[in-house]
């Protein structure tokens, strides 16, 4: 689920960046659409990330750790496995205020979905006037 949630990210960056260097009206609506499609699916991605967190399944099964996948595995091998995840998205590894990073993604993509909203309205709230 961290990887979806940074491919998600990778998606609001450059919806947002094409949309902000597109000229025609019709683009900034297009792209401001796509940011927020994809910051709504990373934050549909980090809410379950956090309920899973909150919530626990009682069977979980967990793939190799970080260090070991380092110590054990050539770099060739070690790497397209890190980038898989370890599969155990119920670990909290690290917490800020309170909240996981599964919990400030969630707001953080919230936040990413308002301001392109916003910025439409804006925008057609400009040209009305």
């Amino acid at each position: 689920m961290c990887i979806v949630q940074r491919y998600a990210l990778i998606g609001v960056a450059l919806m947002a960046a094409v949309g902000a260097m597109s000229k025609p009206r019709w683009a900034l609506f297009l792209f401001g659409f796509l940011t927020v499609a994809f910051a709504l699916f990373g934050a549909f991605v980090a809410a379950r990330q956090s309920w899973l967190q909150w919530y626990p399944p009682e069977v979980f099964t967990c793939g190799r750790d970080f260090y070991g996948i380092i110590e054990n595995l050539p770099m060739r091998r070690a790497i397209p496995i890190i980038f898989k995840g370890s599969g155990d998205c119920t670990k909290v590894d690290w917490t800020f205020l309170g909240g996981s990073i599964a919990n400030w993604s969630f707001i953080c993509f919230v936040v990413l979905a308002l301001l392109p909203v916003y910025e439409m309205t804006r925008s057609a709230k400009a040209t009305k006037t």
